[in-house]
């Protein structure tokens, strides 16, 4: 670590052991009362700061914190939020930002017990990674303290929160840990805070996602007539973000500097005082965020940026486009069982799409947006075992579109060799993305399912059969049998539809298969079924993000097909 590393280090050692809480609570919360004072220190206990360093090496890091007075007898964990967080802030492959958290303990001025916990981001001399450690030394991110609900009970974290809201606090995410059986409430801190952290929490240990969704936003009021009245407004936030993506906001906008809404308007191409409202709309979305000198980009709204990694900004636009326009008939699509897409445009999407070569290639890449779901996969137990076997092994990914998915697992598996199945016109843009990565490992094949090359060691269906309904998907599966060897594999990527009724994706995603594909979400023993009559068994399907499941199936005279199981 640097100078500035050790420093801030120490600094927050110092901090974490000299702060005591009833003389911090009204630094961070300037204007605190005595009995809101009492209420807090009541139920609440300082229970940590946190800082982010960048050491050159992992020795270099251990003898920092050792000249700290740290010791860490716990194993350094992955620290996936702040990763994610960095890879949006810059803009980076999240897979190039290993951070790793420390939680080294502490005693503060009573003897209690505390932490210091230390995120970390392995910075060697000449990494080009030393532009962030520059940034981030300097701005902080992701520095925070933190204070512990003693006896949390869903009362006194409603009250609690409102008393940091009342003294300026802004509600700034959250979350459920099930691992460790805790909730998180996380708050920017006011303005004119004390303390000198710009971000705090408030943890508590237990499942209180019922309160954590009023502190989101998700369930602002108890009065039915209110909540019915904020869902009315999801169309109008499905056109702010399409819109705000159409104008290139992000790509105007920075995260660290805020921009006045005249030099905005001039940069877009739009009317000030309109732009302005629209901008509001967006800060209560969480995409941008106000202050006094005007607005700035979040880390959730950089993914509306066009050039980021994982941008998300070819989905709000056709989000906001052409399936938009079709909901318009989704009464007459639930009356008469055909997609309203189809009765706006006179044809079905991938036909309509065909003859509109730049919506098919929004498509395609709206598509790669979600791609998120993607990164387990190459680690499959069937694509890993591929990727080990002394013979070459060769991979199909049949409607594969532009090759995000191929392309990840010919990147993990140097030994494997990929064949994309795709339209022609998907194809040579296919081939320009995938050939700089995968060079001449990648075979493409222009065509249709019937067209499905024979022989192959595992063959990939990911977001194809939610598009059409039951009879074509069995034509479909049929078509991967034949072509498959007894030996084969074959892996089907799709949402889930819980057994449960439990809120997912796959619900959502269900409405809008229907109203503008004609096809639909099902359940695991749905797809087993289809899988049957095409004379194929599902061997077990294990979950994705973005609440994706990956189905593998085998040909049902293999010996090696195992009862259906879900790991």
């Amino acid at each position: 670590m640097t100078s500035d590393d050790t420093a801030r280090l120490r600094a927050t050692v110092d901090f974490v052991t000299s702060q005591h809480t009833a003389t911090l609570l009204p630094l961070l919360l300037p204007g605190l009362d005595g009995p809101e004072l009492r209420a807090l220190t009541d139920r609440c206990r300082f229970a940590h700061a946190a800082l982010l360093v960048f050491p050159a090496d992992p020795p270099t890091l251990r003898a920092e914190l050792t000249a700290c007075g740290l010791t860490c007898d716990v194993a350094e964990q992955p620290s996936v939020v702040v990763r994610k967080r960095l890879a949006l802030r810059y803009q980076r492959d999240a897979a190039e930002l290993d951070v790793r958290i420390l939680r080294p303990t502490v005693l503060g001025l009573e003897g209690e017990p505390r932490v210091v916990e230390v995120f970390t981001l392995t910075v060697p001399p000449g990494s080009e990674l030393a532009a962030i450690a520059a940034h981030e030394r300097i701005d902080d991110n992701e520095a925070h303290l933190a204070f512990e609900v003693e006896r949390p009970d869903p009362l006194v974290l409603r009250g609690l929160s409102s008393i940091f809201e009342r003294h300026g606090a802004v509600a700034d995410g959250g979350g459920y840990n099930p691992h460790e059986d805790g909730t998180v409430f996380y708050f920017t801190a006011p303005a004119d805070s004390k303390a000198g952290y710009r971000r705090v929490e408030l943890y508590a240990s237990g499942d209180h996602r019922d309160v954590l969704a009023s502190h989101l936003g998700s369930d602002r009021s108890d009065e039915p007539a209110e909540t019915l009245l904020r869902l009315f407004t999801g169309a109008w936030t499905t056109q702010a973000l399409a819109t705000c993506a159409q104008l290139r906001l992000p790509e105007a906008l920075d995260i660290r500097t805020a921009t006045a809404v005249e030099s905005l308007a001039q940069a877009v191409g739009a009317q000030a005082d309109s732009l302005a409202t629209l901008l509001r709309y967006l800060a209560m979305l969480g995409v941008v965020s106000q202050g006094p000198d005007g607005f700035r980009l979040t880390e959730l709204g950089t993914l509306l940026r066009s050039n980021t990694s994982g941008s998300m900004r070819p989905l709000a636009l056709m989000y906001g486009g052409p399936f938009y326009h079709s909901f318009a008939l989704l009464l007459h699509a639930v009356q008469n069982g055909q997609t309203g897409f189809e009765q706006l445009f006179g044809e079905n999407h991938f036909d309509y799409f065909a003859r509109h070569p730049e919506l098919a290639e929004r498509f395609d890449q709206s598509m790669a947006a979600s791609s998120r779901m993607f990164e387990p996969l190459p680690a499959h137990p069937v694509l890993t075992a591929a990727g080990r076997a002394a013979e070459p092994r060769t991979i199909v990914d049949i409607a594969g579109g532009n090759g995000e998915l191929l392309g990840r697992v010919l990147t993990a598996h140097p030994s494997l060799h990929g064949i994309l199945l795709e339209r022609p016109n998907v194809i040579e843009s296919a081939r320009r993305s995938l050939a700089p990565t995968v060079g001449d490992r990648c075979t493409y094949r222009a065509g249709d399912f019937a067209d499905v090359p024979p022989g192959a060691d595992v063959y990939i269906l990911s977001r194809v059969l939610h598009d059409w309904d039951d009879d074509r998907c069995r034509e479909i599966l049929r078509d991967c049998a034949r072509a498959m060897p007894a030996h084969a594999d074959l892996l089907i990527v799709e949402r889930l539809l819980p057994a449960d009724g439990s809120p997912s994706l796959a619900t959502a995603w269900d409405l809008h298969m229907m109203c503008n594909v004609g096809g639909r979400e099902r359940r695991a023993e749905h797809y087993a079924r289809l899988l049957d009559s095409a004379g194929l068994q599902l061997v077990d399907h294990s979950p994705l993000p973005l609440d994706a499941h990956v189905l593998h199936a085998r040909k049902a005279a293999s010996p090696a097909h195992v009862p259906a199981r879900r790991r």
